[in-house]
């Protein structure tokens, strides 16, 4: 006997989940997965609190690292930072992700239509941007920063990373308003 989670939007019925007919996203919603994250009492909650572990790690390790990137804890040298913090983002990316994933699939097909969800997902992108182009540019020259002088590029990508990943994780908690 399991206890059904319901997840609709205002005005449709409790059995109706989504916006669209048939699909890939509405087979992914009706999918065995998608049925599970719904009816399970405990799955969808330890789902969405892994996301939210794994994007805590993610977003923190990033933070850390841009916050170094703009001059605080100038005792750490960047690239030591980078050594330490880079594998934790990592792990970070590698539990939010798949758990977002299962997130996703209990209402693929209106999430998909969501403005807080498009918004995450074209800042995710964007973000994923703005990591190459600081990591195949500025940081690429990071041996010449021993000095202590981080060339504006790079302070301009840092403070870049931290508003689109701020922005992404702002998307992903407004998605349960819209």
């Amino acid at each position: 006997m399991g206890v059904t989670l319901v997840f609709a939007k205002a005005g449709t019925s409790p059995m109706e989940h989504g916006g669209g007919g048939g699909g890939f996203l509405h087979a992914l919603e009706m999918s065995a997965v998608g049925e599970a994250m719904r009816q399970s009492l405990v799955l969808y909650p330890a789902v969405e609190t892994l996301h939210i572990v794994g994007f805590s790690i993610l977003i923190g390790s990033i933070i850390a690292f841009d916050l170094r990137v703009l001059g605080f804890g100038r005792a750490i040298p960047l690239e030591a930072a980078a050594r330490h913090l880079l594998p934790v983002s990592w792990v970070g990316f590698a539990i939010a992700v798949p758990m977002g994933l299962l997130l996703f699939t209990t209402e693929a097909t209106s999430i998909a239509e969501n403005p807080s969800f498009l918004v995450k997902m074209t800042l995710l992108v964007l973000a994923g941007i703005n990591v190459a182009v600081f990591h195949f540019g500025p940081w690429r020259r990071v041996a010449s920063w021993a000095s202590g002088v981080v060339p504006g590029a790079a302070r301009a990508g840092a403070l870049a990373s931290m508003a689109l990943w701020l922005g992404v994780l702002a998307g992903g908690r407004l998605i349960a308003y819209f």
